[in-house]
């Protein structure tokens, strides 16, 4: 398993390198090295959580080492996706390097063996972390998205129609792409949220219980409800929704990390996060 990290993490250092050269000699080969570069170390990083999970039993999401590998496994699974579907191909400038950083994080720290417990068999757990996380990869791409916004707004703006403007696609495709990303991922989230409310009911009897893992998701969720509800009511595009795409994904990561990092509560007991 070792080797097979070993070379995922390579594939995603190389695949990053790919893409950064893409993106100043604008090679098409280099764009194509890139994704073929992902998508073989997502191959390798899918067979470094199903293994485990076939050979324990439990889903791998015990402690910080394992929920960053499933992190950066739906980031790349997801960027595959949205690669396919809007052929973005300066998005992977974005998203090799997010995933290489994350993969770089988890081999420092140290594997230390999570005590196994029947509530990681739980199709309500496995239901609710998968969707959470593919949910929550879909709003990283809303926010990569965001960025290249702005920075191809600010070149337009600026009538500076050289480096960037001539490498980063159209204002309209960037806003319509990243939309899309948001309505994915709060359709997620909102999965995720509900099969945890069905497991909370399961373990401690009740839906609810002012966790404050359950408190900043809620916070989360309302966030992005509330950018889509102004975008659909209000006509929120462009600069604005790019500005809250990145806004939400800030709230994300403390509610993905801070909580569990700062606060105390259920989240933080069942899953022994070590660093």
């Amino acid at each position: 398993m070792e080797v097979l990290f070993f070379i995922a993490v390579v594939l995603y250092m190389l695949s990053s390198v790919g893409y950064v050269t893409y993106f100043i000699f604008q090679i098409d080969r280099l764009q194509r090295i890139g994704f073929y570069l992902i998508l073989l170390a997502f191959v390798g990083h899918t067979l470094l959580i199903v293994i485990p999970l076939i050979q324990s039993g439990h889903f791998p999401v015990r402690n910080l080492r394992e929920t960053l590998l499933i992190a950066g496994w739906a980031i790349s699974g997801v960027f595959v996706l949205f690669q396919i579907r809007f052929n973005l191909k300066i998005l992977g400038l974005y998203a090799a390097p997010l995933i290489a950083l994350i993969m770089l994080a988890v081999s420092q720290i140290p594997d230390h063996p999570a005590e196994a417990q029947q509530m990681f068999k739980s199709f309500w757990l496995i239901s609710h972390v998968v969707a959470v996380f593919i949910g929550d990869a879909a709003f990283a791409m809303a926010c990569g998205l965001g960025i290249l916004y702005l920075v191809q707004e600010n070149a337009i703006k600026n009538k500076r129609t050289g480096f960037f403007f001539k490498r980063l696609p159209s204002l309209d495709l960037l806003d319509s792409a990243g939309y899309a990303s948001i309505v994915i991922g709060f359709t997620l989230l909102t999965l995720g949220l509900i099969t945890g409310f069905v497991y909370a009911k399961s373990v401690w009897g009740r839906f609810w219980s002012w966790d404050p893992k359950e408190v900043w998701a809620g916070i989360t969720w309302l966030f992005y409800a509330a950018l889509l509800h102004e975008r659909l009511t209000v006509g929120w595009r462009g600069r604005r929704a790019a500005i809250m795409a990145i806004a939400g994904f800030a709230v994300l990561l403390f509610t993905f990390l801070g909580v569990n990092l700062f606060l105390k509560g259920h989240h933080g007991q069942f899953t022994q996060w070590r660093i």
